[in-house]
């Protein structure tokens, strides 16, 4: 970025003595239309529901792990005429136009052996322009994918012992097709001796050249590939009726490990699965795994399978943190919410079709609520584990100020702002966790009030077993809206579901709260305390930095302050995220210097003093704040149904 900057600069600098010397009176004069395009470019042609004529064979060489360069070469069947072809653009999983066409290089068009040149779209980047001669039946066409040496800007899927191929970014395909109308016969070349995870059907395995089953382009985008030079594969249903595996591939052979009972728990996962939701929507399933600190992290749900990384000691190494546990049960939850039953805005036509997001908080939300749910029941958390991570969640958007002007709904518009992007002021601004995890704060609200009014015959399994689990055996997407979300909610127990849910998600301004009434009706209230159990630390794995509900901010490497609270104690002081703590009175700065501190402070009258860095400025700070440290917990209201208990246990039918 900085260097970038500096050529702009340069450039700038260097053009000011030419732009001065021109006269005033032709300064305004605007420059003539470029004319180095060959002929006007027609439009992108729209997809229509309609089969492309032929099957387009792929070929994925994933050997160059030296240069870490994913090649490509396709053949495609075509007429004389003009051809647009398109490089994925709005990816699934990502609901934002994430394509990397910047990292598409040495797009080379060829027919009948001779070179067929391109044009780029001047609009969209991501379209290719071709005009095919007489006698051209089918073209072939090759590019690299770069993938990256480092997670900076684009995520590493590319190491010496395991690729992480993503079929969206390793083609294109014709514009005026539907996606799930367009046939696609892959295969891919893979380093020596590597074997490999993937939902596609294997049809034939030549060396190191595998082949699969064609599919359309839909189904493909969807089934991505881990591959690696150790490789496991554990099949986690037995007899089952459509086969579930866990296919792990790792830095090294030892970090494939996996004990008897964490098999056991991944079982069991599969097994709670099925008594929540009565059906499947997949002939096989594929758990894809990377054990690795090489490679980007990622959890992305697919409809047969799911795409994740985890630490190489995840299975061989102490208890994985609570996030790691419950990201396999979320995305699994995902192939039948997001995929199977899928929101009607985001079943778009083809990958270069706007998505919408208004409904991420059934997609996300209710998807968080069943992964953690099954986490538990499955035994992959502890019950006391998933009460102290409800305990995080509402003590997060109890105390959250954004609510004061951006709604819930509004949220889930948040990726198309700007993918993921990461600002300072993240209480304020609101994020992409909102509709993950304050939405799971409504779906519990929405569970304990059917289980309340239904005196606990009935509850929120209900309607996973009506929605989700419909035409069983089905794999392909069964769009839904919000009126279908309040239909069936309805059918399990009515209530006026649309005021319920609009209510919560459309609240904002300075008396909008949490959505915490499903605490309570589950026999639960949110206080504050000043001492965490140990689940509880290993809930909140920052807390010894964690000044949050009580300064304001908390500490990062080096005693940086980051995440300072809109509206807090610090934020009232100017200060902002940036800034280093150098001393807490008298002391060298130090996480442990500020809790003590704090928690002195509690019992005396004397302010908190800190002393702050930013280069070359300081400032003291005083704080006469004696609340002591707060940690958020849930503790039981005496008297009531332990509705938690209720639904984090095992179903046994």
């Amino acid at each position: 970025m900085i260097r970038s900057a500096a050529l702009a600069l340069l450039l700038a600098s260097t053009a000011l003595p030419a732009l001065a010397q021109v006269p005033a009176s032709q300064a305004q004069t605007p420059l003539p239309a470029p004319t180095s395009l060959p002929h006007a470019l027609p439009p992108i042609p729209a997809p229509q529901d309609r089969d492309y004529p032929g099957v387009i064979g792929i070929r994925v060489d994933l050997t160059d792990l030296d240069h870490r360069v994913i090649r490509t070469r396709q053949t495609i069947p075509v007429s004389p005429g003009h051809l647009v072809l398109q490089y994925p653009k709005f990816l699934p999983g990502n609901h934002a136009d994430t394509g990397p066409i910047q990292l598409v290089s040495g797009v080379t068009v060829t027919g009948n052996g001779r070179r067929i040149e391109w044009v780029r779209d001047t609009v969209d980047p991501h379209a290719f322009h071709l005009d095919i001669p007489e006698g051209v039946s089918s073209i072939d066409v090759s590019f690299e994918w770069l993938t990256q040496p480092d997670n900076a800007v684009w995520r590493v899927v590319m190491t010496p012992e395991m690729v992480n191929l993503q079929w969206e970014k390793a083609l294109l395909y014709p514009a005026g097709y539907n996606h799930d109308r367009i046939t696609f016969a892959p295969s891919v070349v893979l380093p020596e001796g590597w074997q490999y995870g993937v939902a596609l059907t294997t049809t034939g395995r030549d060396g190191d050249v595998a082949t699969f089953a064609p599919i359309s382009l839909e189904h493909l985008a969807d089934s991505p590939m881990f591959a690696g030079k150790h490789y496991r594969r554990i099949d986690l249903d037995p007899g089952g009726r459509s086969p579930v595996h866990l296919n792990l591939v790792g830095d090294t052979a030892a970090s494939l490990e996996a004990s008897a009972e964490r098999i056991a728990q991944y079982q069991a996962l599969v097994d709670q699965a099925d008594r929540l939701f009565g059906a499947r929507h997949f002939d096989h399933y594929e758990f894809l795994l990377g054990l690795t600190s090489k490679m980007g992290g990622i959890g992305l749900e697919h409809h047969r399978s799911s795409e994740n990384t985890a630490s190489p000691s995840f299975f061989t190494g102490p208890s994985p943190d609570y996030g790691s546990r419950t990201l396999l049960p979320h995305e699994f939850t995902h192939s039948w919410n997001g995929k199977f039953r899928r929101p009607s805005d985001e079943l778009v036509p083809n990958l270069n079709i706007p998505t919408q997001n208004s409904l991420m908080w059934v997609y996300e939300g209710q998807t968080e609520y069943w992964g953690d749910t099954l986490a538990a029941r499955s035994g992959l958390v502890s019950y006391e584990e998933a009460v102290a991570n409800l305990a995080d969640i509402a003590g997060f958007y109890d105390q959250q100020p954004g609510r004061q002007w951006r709604a819930l709904q509004d949220v889930t518009n948040h990726n198309l702002l700007g993918y993921r992007t990461t600002n300072p002021w993240g209480s304020w601004m609101r994020g992409t966790g909102d509709y993950y995890r304050e939405a799971l704060l409504i779906w519990l609200d929405a569970d304990t009030l059917i289980r309340e009014q239904t005196n606990d015959r009935k509850s929120l399994d209900d309607f996973a077993k009506a929605f989700f689990g419909v035409d069983d055996g089905v794999w392909e997407a069964k769009p839904y809206t919000f009126d279908d979300v309040v239909q069936h909610l309805n059918a399990v127990y009515p209530y006026d579901w649309a005021t319920f849910l609009r209510t919560r998600l459309d609240a904002v301004g300075p008396d909008a709260a949490a959505p915490l009434d499903g605490l309570a009706r589950a026999g639960w209230r949110l206080t504050y305390v000043d001492q965490l159990t140990p689940v509880e630390k290993r809930i909140q794995t920052g807390w010894a930095t964690d000044f949050q509900y009580s300064l304001g901010f908390n500490l990062g490497s080096g005693n940086r302050i980051t995440s300072v609270r809109w509206g807090g104690l610090a934020f009232e002081q100017d200060v902002g995220a940036g800034w280093e703590l150098v001393a807490v009175g008298d002391r060298v700065a130090s996480a442990e210097a500020l809790r003590n501190a704090v928690t002195a402070a509690k019992t005396g009258a004397d302010p908190i003093v800190l002393v702050i860095r930013r280069g070359d400025e300081f400032r003291t700070l005083s704080f006469d704040y004696h609340g002591g440290l707060r940690y958020p917990r849930l503790e039981r209201i005496e008297g009531t149904r332990d509705r938690l208990a209720d639904i984090m246990a095992a179903r046994r039918r």
